[in-house]
This record gives structure tokens, C-alpha cells and sequence, in this order.
């Protein structure tokens, strides 16, 4: 079984748009969003989608919720875990995956649709205007500005965010057993200066955020959260829903 790593590093800007993903109706009995608190790491972790470094051990895991009964693909377990300094927010992605595939390899293709991982965040004070951070098991990224639930704004390019990923299988190849493959993001804390003049977050403040997975491809697929968005049908753009990271010391 072969095990691989894939870097990814952004580049420039461009603004187009895309059709808008639209709120559905909310299930009732839903649990209160969670909080997790960022701790500040001592150390920022490497970026190379090994997940071994002791930043990662020390930072809190957290295993995504598999809200829609009615997805055909398989339960596999994502677990998460975040860090930040002064410079960024780190996210990290374990993914138990028996079948990885990725086709996608530019940037802002519609990584959604391969094996992927997701954060939507967006600062202390602004509610309806996010970013959304889009990797596959390639470590391809697409990114844009969400005015929700308005039109999404694509290829809304973030400057100096580092994508890396460890695959534990073989990409794109099926009929063998695939293990698992993981993802590291940095994302520099001037990436959010357009929503906010406070950029970089203070002890004590809370944003909001959704971490997500898709997990396969049509017609069998599921999507798996940190935060359950409560939509009727599988869809986690509801900020609503969106969980807070409270950073800490």
C-alpha cells in the first residue's frame, strides 16, 4: 500500500460568482452548536499532512456527526483538531477512508465532489459573511466569500494558505482497501481582513465556524459535521448552526 504526501500553496486573486447554495428547512430537537476552544499552540505545526507533531496531541479532537440517515455511503470517522498562533488558524483532518479519490487538481475546482474536507469561519462579530475553505484528498483548494445567503463569491483566492495531505492508500484507484488519509491547513490570519479590522483573534473571543467532510462520490456518498447544520437535506451552509472556537491561552 502506497503512502503519499501533496502540498498545495494559493495563489492569486480573481472574483467571479456562483449560483448560491439556499437554506432549507430545519429538523427539530436539535442539539445546543458546540464550542471548542483553540488553544494557542507552543509550537506551529509542520504542514506536511503527517499530524504527528506534539502541537497536534496536545489539541483536543473532535469526531464529526453523520446528521442525514437517508446518505447511501458509509459512516467513516473524520476527527479534527485545531491550534493558532499569531500568524494562523491550524485545522487538522484524520479520515478513515477505505476507497480515497480525488480527480480534481486545479484550484477552485469543485473539490466537493471528490473525497474532501471542509471549514466555513468567519470572525467575532459577523455573522452572515464567511469564508469557506474547500480540500480534497489532494490537497487542492477552493476557496471564496460567502455574503449567505446571497451569491457565493468563488475563486475568492486567500493569499498564503498552506494545504498539505498524507494518504494511506492508493488515490483514485479502486478495488484495493484504502486505510485513510489526512489534512493539514494553515490559514494566515490576514486572510480574514477583509470582514474584520481585528484580524487576528484576542483571549476570550469566539468565532464561528462549521468544519465538514464528504466522504465518496455519487451516488454513494455522506456528508459528515463538526456542527450539525439541521437541514432537512444534506447541506452544511447554515451559519445559524455554525459552532463557535472560543481561543484560549
Amino acid at each position: 500500500m502506497k503512502k503519499a504526501t501533496v502540498l498545495f500553496l494559493s495563489g492569486s486573486l480573481a472574483i467571479t460568482t456562483a449560483a448560491p447554495v439556499l437554506a432549507q428547512a430545519q429538523r427539530s430537537g436539535l442539539a445546543p452548536v458546540p464550542v471548542y476552544e483553540v488553544h494557542r499552540a507552543r509550537t506551529a505545526p509542520r504542514i506536511d499532512g503527517e499530524l504527528n507533531d506534539a502541537t497536534w496531541q496536545a489539541a483536543k479532537p473532535v469526531t464529526f456527526v453523520f446528521p442525514w440517515a437517508d446518505q447511501t455511503g458509509k459512516k467513516q470517522k473524520t476527527v479534527a483538531r485545531l491550534t493558532w498562533d499569531n500568524d494562523n488558524l491550524y485545522v487538522a483532518y484524520a479520515c478513515e477512508d477505505s476507497d480515497i479519490v480525488a480527480v480534481h487538481t486545479q484550484p477552485d475546482d469543485p473539490t466537493y465532489k471528490d473525497d474532501a474536507v471542509e471549514i466555513f469561519i468567519a470572525p467575532a462579530g459577523v455573522k452572515n459573511l464567511y469564508l469557506g475553505l474547500e480540500m480534497n484528498a489532494r490537497a487542492v483548494l477552493y476557496d471564496y466569500l460567502y455574503p449567505f445567503p446571497q451569491r457565493l463569491i468563488k475563486n475568492y483566492n486567500l493569499r498564503g494558505v498552506q494545504v498539505a495531505v498524507s494518504i494511506n492508500g492508493t488515490l483514485s484507484v479502486t478495488g484495493d482497501q484504502d486505510e485513510g488519509w489526512n489534512l493539514e491547513v494553515a490559514i494566515p490570519w490576514r486572510a480574514f481582513s477583509d470582514l474584520t479590522d481585528n484580524p487576528v483573534p484576542r483571549i476570550g473571543d469566539r468565532w464561528i465556524a462549521n468544519m465538514n467532510r464528504w466522504d465518496g462520490t455519487e451516488p454513494n456518498r455522506r456528508l459528515s459535521q463538526w456542527s450539525d447544520s439541521g437541514m432537512v437535506k444534506p447541506n452544511p451552509h447554515f451559519p445559524d448552526r455554525f459552532g463557535q472556537l472560543l481561543f484560549v491561552e
